[in-house]
């Protein structure tokens, strides 16, 4: 019972949500494919960045590390996100 309380179970619980976000209640029709397309862009950028901070330690990095890594998160997204809505 104690490793479901571990703030890793918790990041894995989110990242589970994220996940069925993005495949089951984003498939539907009644929303536009271009929303749903950066919404689930969107949702991996989030999903990476938990991944990286919380199960490969960049959460106790020196901050440029940090700074570095947050810095290619955003810019990798934009640059998919710019050229999906051109």
């Amino acid at each position: 019972m104690r490793i479901l309380l571990s703030p890793v179970s918790a990041v894995w619980m989110l990242l589970m949500l994220a996940t069925c976000a993005s495949t089951w209640w984003l498939s539907k029709d009644g929303i536009a494919p271009t929303t749903v397309t950066v919404l689930i862009l969107a949702i991996a950028a989030i999903k990476v960045r938990l991944i990286m901070i919380n199960f490969m330690e960049l959460g106790r990095a020196p901050f440029r590390w940090r700074l570095l890594f947050e810095a290619w998160t955003v810019a990798c997204t934009a640059v998919i996100l710019i050229t999906y809505l051109r």
